[in-house]
């Protein structure tokens, strides 16, 4: 059933005119006309559709769902479709492993006989990946460092980031300003173990010992040692042995504070 079909429906139901929903939701009578039997040329507004969910006791968001999906290509929407049938069916699975109405020793016939497999399907790289913020660095001197004791991938906070595809790609909250004007307290930078460190790549740097990190560019110079290079003028690099370094992690991409 289309959008305008259900609100048209839900309308008659309630035993509504045309006229005393325009008139409730401040939209022309014609519009809403175009709507109920799908003529409309462009979509209702999220707006519009807030009022009819209201006026025509709709479940909060019913509306806005069905006019996202149906604005979704055909392709997407058909793919987002079979991914929804098949975690409902999941679900009731480990629902019914809870209440122990399937036994572990029936799981194999249970998936087969309800189509599911545990292969992935469809792509698989994300458009985007979700990278958990897992703490702050200091764009100053090396201070002390803890990542919460959180499994690799997991954190309080998360920032949304495209083309990534690094499993172990993470993220922190930068404070002080050494790496200033490229990068400010606050800004959210985004770290990448996959990625290749250069000399001038900006990196989160964790020493071996004391168990301490800091932001700076990395330069490598002669004798093994590594020169940590502030972006700003006011801060003095510090050579230090690449021995005492146990990760060098290259900035790939930033947020910045507003």
């Amino acid at each position: 059933m289309s959008l305008g079909e259900i609100i048209r429906d839900k309308r008659e139901e309630l035993g509504l005119t045309l006229d005393e929903v325009s008139g409730k939701v401040e939209f022309s009578k014609p519009y809403l006309s175009t709507i109920e039997t799908g003529k409309v040329k462009n979509p209702p507004s999220d707006e519009l559709l807030n009022k009819l969910e209201r006026i025509l006791k709709f479940e909060p968001g019913v509306l806005l769902h069905i006019a996202h999906m149906e604005r979704m290509p055909a392709d997407v929407r058909s793919d987002y479709e079979s991914f929804e049938a098949e975690n409902k069916k999941w679900r009731q699975i480990i629902k019914n492993l809870m209440n122990r109405r399937t036994r572990l020793n029936q799981l194999g016939k249970v998936l087969t006989k309800s189509a599911l497999s545990i292969k992935q399907k469809g792509p698989t790289l994300p458009a985007s990946q979700l990278v958990p913020i897992i703490n702050k660095v200091s764009a100053g001197y090396p201070a002390d460092f803890d990542d919460m004791d959180y499994p690799v991938g997991i954190a309080d906070d998360y920032v949304r980031c495209p083309d990534l595809h690094d499993p172990n790609v993470f993220a922190v909250y930068i404070f002080g300003d050494s790496m200033e004007p490229k990068f400010k307290a606050g800004d959210v930078v985004i770290f990448s173990p996959a990625a290749e460190v250069h000399n001038g790549d900006d990196c989160f740097v964790r020493f071996a010992t004391p168990h301490e990190t800091t932001f700076k560019r990395i330069f490598f110079e002669a004798k093994h040692k590594v020169r940590l290079q502030p972006r700003n003028d006011k801060y003095a690099p510090q050579i230090v042995a690449g021995k005492s370094i146990n990760g060098l992690y290259r900035a790939i991409m930033k947020y910045e504070k507003l």
